[in-house]
Protein backbone atom coordinates (compact mmCIF):
# COMPACT_ATOMS: atom_id res chain seq x y z
CA UNK A 1 0.00 0.00 0.00
CA UNK A 2 1.46 3.64 -1.04
CA UNK A 3 2.10 5.61 1.82
CA UNK A 4 0.57 8.79 1.15
CA UNK A 5 1.89 10.95 4.10
CA UNK A 6 5.07 11.13 2.07
CA UNK A 7 5.10 12.28 -0.94
CA UNK A 8 8.40 13.25 -3.28
CA UNK A 9 8.06 16.40 -4.52
CA UNK A 10 8.04 17.20 -8.01
CA UNK A 11 8.27 21.05 -8.77
CA UNK A 12 7.42 22.13 -12.80
CA UNK A 13 10.14 24.12 -14.67
CA UNK A 14 8.28 27.55 -14.20
CA UNK A 15 8.50 27.20 -10.33
CA UNK A 16 11.93 26.07 -10.01
CA UNK A 17 13.37 29.30 -12.17
CA UNK A 18 11.13 31.87 -11.95
CA UNK A 19 8.23 31.50 -8.89
CA UNK A 20 10.44 29.69 -6.11
CA UNK A 21 8.15 31.61 -3.93
CA UNK A 22 5.07 29.00 -4.71
CA UNK A 23 7.54 25.75 -4.54
CA UNK A 24 8.21 26.98 -0.75
CA UNK A 25 4.91 27.83 -0.30
CA UNK A 26 3.74 24.11 -1.13
CA UNK A 27 6.71 22.86 1.33
CA UNK A 28 5.34 25.22 4.48
CA UNK A 29 1.74 23.75 3.48
CA UNK A 30 2.57 20.06 3.12
CA UNK A 31 4.73 20.74 6.43
CA UNK A 32 1.04 22.24 8.66
CA UNK A 33 -0.44 18.92 7.30
CA UNK A 34 2.02 16.97 9.12
CA UNK A 35 3.37 15.01 5.29
CA UNK A 36 7.04 14.36 5.24
CA UNK A 37 8.53 14.59 2.02
CA UNK A 38 11.64 14.36 -0.38
CA UNK A 39 13.24 16.05 -3.31
CA UNK A 40 14.44 14.42 -6.03
CA UNK A 41 17.67 16.60 -6.86
CA UNK A 42 17.89 15.08 -10.62
CA UNK A 43 14.33 15.83 -11.73
CA UNK A 44 14.29 18.10 -14.73
CA UNK A 45 11.26 19.05 -17.43
CA UNK A 46 9.24 16.74 -17.48
CA UNK A 47 8.89 16.85 -21.55
CA UNK A 48 5.95 19.03 -22.30
CA UNK A 49 7.13 21.42 -23.86
CA UNK A 50 9.05 19.26 -26.38
CA UNK A 51 5.92 17.14 -26.88
CA UNK A 52 3.47 19.95 -27.35
CA UNK A 53 5.61 21.06 -30.16
CA UNK A 54 6.25 17.70 -31.98
CA UNK A 55 9.45 16.59 -30.61
CA UNK A 56 8.33 13.14 -29.48
CA UNK A 57 12.31 11.67 -29.35
CA UNK A 58 13.18 14.44 -27.08
CA UNK A 59 10.06 14.22 -25.04
CA UNK A 60 10.41 10.21 -24.72
CA UNK A 61 14.32 11.17 -23.50
CA UNK A 62 12.65 13.40 -21.24
CA UNK A 63 9.63 10.78 -19.88
CA UNK A 64 12.47 8.23 -19.59
CA UNK A 65 14.38 10.33 -17.05
CA UNK A 66 11.28 11.36 -14.99
CA UNK A 67 10.27 7.67 -14.33
CA UNK A 68 14.23 6.53 -13.23
CA UNK A 69 14.56 9.26 -11.20
CA UNK A 70 10.83 8.74 -9.73
CA UNK A 71 9.81 5.52 -10.10
CA UNK A 72 11.23 4.31 -6.73
CA UNK A 73 9.06 6.90 -4.96
CA UNK A 74 5.52 6.44 -3.51
CA UNK A 75 3.20 9.16 -3.72
CA UNK A 76 4.56 12.12 -6.15
CA UNK A 77 2.56 15.54 -6.09
CA UNK A 78 3.10 18.60 -8.08
CA UNK A 79 1.71 21.86 -8.05
CA UNK A 80 0.50 21.59 -11.81
CA UNK A 81 -2.12 20.06 -13.24
CA UNK A 82 -0.38 20.60 -16.48
CA UNK A 83 2.64 18.49 -15.79
CA UNK A 84 0.59 15.56 -13.91
CA UNK A 85 -1.64 16.12 -16.92
CA UNK A 86 1.70 15.28 -18.87
CA UNK A 87 3.02 12.57 -16.80
CA UNK A 88 -0.09 10.77 -16.28
CA UNK A 89 -1.34 11.05 -19.92
CA UNK A 90 1.38 11.56 -22.39
CA UNK A 91 3.82 9.51 -21.25
CA UNK A 92 2.15 6.10 -21.84
CA UNK A 93 1.35 7.68 -25.30
CA UNK A 94 4.73 7.87 -25.92
CA UNK A 95 5.84 4.71 -25.23
CA UNK A 96 2.89 2.65 -27.15
CA UNK A 97 5.36 1.02 -29.13
CA UNK A 98 7.35 -0.18 -26.36
CA UNK A 99 5.50 -1.94 -23.55
CA UNK A 100 7.70 -2.26 -21.08
CA UNK A 101 8.72 1.77 -20.74
CA UNK A 102 4.63 2.02 -21.21
CA UNK A 103 4.66 -0.44 -17.79
CA UNK A 104 6.34 1.83 -16.14
CA UNK A 105 5.75 5.01 -17.47
CA UNK A 106 1.56 3.54 -16.40
CA UNK A 107 2.80 2.87 -12.79
CA UNK A 108 4.74 5.94 -12.23
CA UNK A 109 1.56 7.91 -13.57
CA UNK A 110 -0.74 6.45 -10.91
CA UNK A 111 1.24 7.80 -8.03
CA UNK A 112 1.67 11.50 -9.81
CA UNK A 113 -0.75 13.69 -8.83
CA UNK A 114 -1.75 17.66 -8.60
CA UNK A 115 -1.44 19.22 -5.31
CA UNK A 116 -4.95 19.93 -4.60
CA UNK A 117 -6.03 16.73 -5.90
CA UNK A 118 -3.73 14.84 -3.77
CA UNK A 119 -4.70 17.04 -0.51
CA UNK A 120 -8.43 16.34 -1.07
CA UNK A 121 -8.99 12.92 -2.60
CA UNK A 122 -5.95 11.15 -1.24
CA UNK A 123 -5.93 12.67 2.54
CA UNK A 124 -9.83 13.85 2.12
CA UNK A 125 -8.43 17.40 3.87
CA UNK A 126 -10.63 20.24 3.15
CA UNK A 127 -8.92 22.71 5.75
CA UNK A 128 -5.62 23.46 5.51
CA UNK A 129 -5.61 25.46 8.09
CA UNK A 130 -5.51 29.26 6.22
CA UNK A 131 -6.69 31.88 7.08
CA UNK A 132 -6.64 35.56 4.19
CA UNK A 133 -9.00 38.33 4.19
CA UNK A 134 -10.48 39.18 0.47
CA UNK A 135 -12.58 38.10 -2.18
CA UNK A 136 -10.99 35.28 -4.20
CA UNK A 137 -11.86 34.31 -7.65
CA UNK A 138 -10.29 30.69 -9.28
CA UNK A 139 -9.37 30.39 -12.69
CA UNK A 140 -9.69 27.10 -14.03
CA UNK A 141 -6.29 25.76 -16.12
CA UNK A 142 -7.13 23.82 -18.92
CA UNK A 143 -5.18 21.06 -18.24
CA UNK A 144 -6.05 20.06 -14.77
CA UNK A 145 -9.72 20.74 -15.89
CA UNK A 146 -10.22 19.19 -19.06
CA UNK A 147 -7.70 16.42 -18.46
CA UNK A 148 -7.11 15.28 -15.07
CA UNK A 149 -10.94 16.28 -13.94
CA UNK A 150 -10.24 18.60 -11.32
CA UNK A 151 -12.64 21.06 -10.29
CA UNK A 152 -14.25 20.96 -7.11
CA UNK A 153 -10.85 20.52 -5.29
CA UNK A 154 -9.53 23.68 -4.82
CA UNK A 155 -12.72 25.41 -4.66
CA UNK A 156 -13.44 22.78 -1.34
CA UNK A 157 -10.17 24.09 -0.63
CA UNK A 158 -10.53 27.43 -0.93
CA UNK A 159 -13.92 27.92 0.84
CA UNK A 160 -12.39 26.86 3.81
CA UNK A 161 -9.98 29.67 4.14
CA UNK A 162 -11.16 31.48 6.78
CA UNK A 163 -11.88 35.14 6.08
CA UNK A 164 -11.48 34.37 2.53
CA UNK A 165 -14.59 34.59 -0.09
CA UNK A 166 -14.71 32.96 -2.82
CA UNK A 167 -16.64 34.54 -6.07
CA UNK A 168 -16.65 32.76 -9.49
CA UNK A 169 -15.90 34.83 -12.31
CA UNK A 170 -18.13 34.63 -15.51
CA UNK A 171 -16.18 31.61 -17.82
CA UNK A 172 -13.77 30.55 -15.12
CA UNK A 173 -13.26 27.40 -17.63
CA UNK A 174 -12.18 29.39 -20.29
CA UNK A 175 -8.23 29.09 -21.50
CA UNK A 176 -6.66 32.30 -21.04
CA UNK A 177 -4.36 32.08 -23.69
CA UNK A 178 -0.84 31.18 -22.04
CA UNK A 179 -0.95 27.23 -23.75
CA UNK A 180 3.05 27.41 -23.67
CA UNK A 181 3.91 27.88 -27.28
CA UNK A 182 0.79 29.33 -28.29
CA UNK A 183 1.21 32.68 -26.61
CA UNK A 184 4.68 32.60 -28.56
CA UNK A 185 3.53 31.56 -31.77
CA UNK A 186 0.34 33.45 -31.71
CA UNK A 187 0.28 36.59 -29.48
CA UNK A 188 -2.36 38.30 -30.77
CA UNK A 189 -4.80 35.63 -29.82
CA UNK A 190 -3.19 35.17 -26.73
CA UNK A 191 -3.88 38.86 -25.59
CA UNK A 192 -6.77 39.16 -26.91
CA UNK A 193 -7.76 35.97 -25.01
CA UNK A 194 -6.01 37.34 -21.49
CA UNK A 195 -7.59 40.45 -21.51
CA UNK A 196 -11.01 38.82 -21.74
CA UNK A 197 -9.98 36.68 -18.72
CA UNK A 198 -8.63 39.41 -16.59
CA UNK A 199 -11.92 41.10 -17.72
CA UNK A 200 -14.07 38.94 -16.37
CA UNK A 201 -12.21 38.86 -12.86
CA UNK A 202 -12.28 42.23 -12.83
CA UNK A 203 -16.54 41.93 -13.13
CA UNK A 204 -16.39 39.34 -10.23
CA UNK A 205 -15.10 42.31 -7.71
CA UNK A 206 -12.11 39.89 -6.64
CA UNK A 207 -9.06 41.53 -5.23
CA UNK A 208 -7.64 38.13 -5.75
CA UNK A 209 -6.98 34.98 -8.49
CA UNK A 210 -6.36 32.11 -7.43
CA UNK A 211 -4.61 29.22 -9.87
CA UNK A 212 -2.93 25.72 -10.08
CA UNK A 213 -0.88 26.43 -12.69
CA UNK A 214 1.86 29.00 -12.44
CA UNK A 215 1.85 29.33 -16.75
CA UNK A 216 -1.73 30.97 -16.42
CA UNK A 217 -0.90 32.79 -13.61
CA UNK A 218 2.14 34.33 -15.40
CA UNK A 219 0.03 35.15 -18.53
CA UNK A 220 -2.81 36.74 -16.35
CA UNK A 221 -0.14 38.75 -13.75
CA UNK A 222 1.92 40.22 -16.62
CA UNK A 223 -1.56 41.59 -18.17
CA UNK A 224 -2.70 42.67 -15.09
CA UNK A 225 0.39 44.43 -14.07
CA UNK A 226 0.84 46.28 -17.45
CA UNK A 227 -2.35 47.79 -16.90
CA UNK A 228 -2.17 48.46 -13.37
CA UNK A 229 -5.12 46.65 -12.23
CA UNK A 230 -5.81 45.89 -8.58
CA UNK A 231 -5.60 42.61 -8.70
CA UNK A 232 -3.00 39.98 -6.41
CA UNK A 233 -2.36 36.63 -8.57
CA UNK A 234 -1.48 33.87 -6.56
CA UNK A 235 -0.82 30.24 -6.79
CA UNK A 236 -3.05 28.50 -4.54
CA UNK A 237 -0.16 26.53 -2.87
CA UNK A 238 0.34 30.41 -1.37
CA UNK A 239 -3.54 30.93 -0.08
CA UNK A 240 -3.20 28.02 1.87
CA UNK A 241 0.42 28.58 2.84
CA UNK A 242 -0.67 31.89 4.27
CA UNK A 243 -1.63 33.10 7.87
CA UNK A 244 -3.19 30.18 10.08
CA UNK A 245 -6.35 31.19 11.55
Amino acid sequence: MMNTKHVSLFIQCIIDGMYPDAGEAVVRLLRRLGITMDYPEDQTCCGQPAFNSGYRKEARDAAKHFIRVFEKSGCIVCPSGSCVSMVRHHYPELFKDDPAWQRRAEAVGQRTFELTEYLVDVLGVRDTGAAYTGKVTYHDSCHLLRTLGVREQPRTLIRHVRGAELVEMKDSDRCCGFGGAFSVKYPEISTAMVADKVRNILDSGADTVVGCDMGCLMNMQGFISRNNYPVKVMHIAQLLAGQEG
